[in-house]
C-alpha cells in the first residue's frame, strides 16, 4: 500500500521533517497548508515546493518522505471538503504536553494567519461577518499563553481554542469554495395552518 494513502499524523510528520534535518514544529505549516488549500487551491508540486523551502532542501530526500508529504496535502484536502467536515489540525495529541500542544496551536495560528493576510483585503470583501470575525478571533489564538501546566481546566481551555481555529478553518474553505462540503440545508419550516 502506497505511504500517500496512510493516515498522517503530527508525530510522522515531525519523524520526515527530522529525516530532512529540520526540528521545526509540523503545526506551522499545517496552518499554512490549510489556508493555502482554502485561499488558492494548492496543488501537490505547489505543496512540496513549500515544505522543501521551508525544510532548506532541494527535494524530498526519499520517495516515502515525498509520499508522507503529498499524503498530509491529501489528507488536509479531503477532510475540508468533507460533508463530515471533520478537519483537524495537525497538532501534537495527547502524548505531548499541554504546553507542547499549546505551542503546537500557536504556531498552526500563525501559518494560517500568514497565508491569509498575504491574501490582501480582496478575497476578505467576499467573505460573511461570521468568517471575519473568526479570523480576527484567531489574531488572540496567535498570543495565547503556551507555558500552561497540565490541569483540566487548561485541557478543556485549550480544546476549546483549537475547537475555534478547526471551525475557522472550514469556515474559510467552505466560503471559498461554495458547493464544498455539500452540507445538508436544514428546511425552515412552513407557516402551519
Amino acid at each position: 500500500m502506497s505511504l500517500i494513502n496512510e493516515r498522517q499524523d503530527f508525530s510522522t510528520i515531525a519523524d520526515t521533517f527530522l529525516l530532512h534535518g529540520s526540528m521545526q514544529s509540523p503545526a506551522f505549516l499545517d496552518g499554512r497548508l490549510c489556508a493555502s488549500l482554502a485561499l488558492h487551491d494548492l496543488d501537490a508540486e505547489g505543496w512540496l515546493e513549500t515544505v522543501c523551502v521551508n525544510l532548506g532542501v532541494e527535494q524530498p530526500r526519499d520517495e516515502p518522505s515525498a509520499e508522507r508529504l503529498l499524503g498530509w496535502r491529501r489528507q488536509t484536502l479531503e477532510a475540508l471538503s468533507a460533508a463530515e467536515m471533520n478537519y483537524e489540525p495537525l497538532l501534537p495529541d495527547e502524548l505531548f504536553s499541554l504546553a507542547e500542544r499549546a505551542q503546537g496551536l500557536q504556531e498552526w495560528t500563525l501559518g494560517f494567519l500568514e497565508v491569509v493576510r498575504d491574501a490582501g483585503d480582496e478575497p476578505r470583501k467576499q467573505w460573511s461577518e461570521a468568517l471575519r470575525e473568526a479570523i480576527d478571533d484567531l489574531g488572540g489564538l496567535a498570543d495565547i499563553e503556551t507555558d500552561l501546566e497540565d490541569n483540566a481546566e487548561n485541557e478543556n481551555d485549550l480544546f476549546a481554542l483549537t475547537e475555534h481555529a478547526r471551525m475557522a478553518a472550514m469556515l474559510l474553505y467552505t466560503e471559498q469554495h461554495p458547493g464544498k462540503p455539500q452540507v445538508e440545508q436544514v428546511e425552515e419550516p412552513g407557516p402551519t395552518h
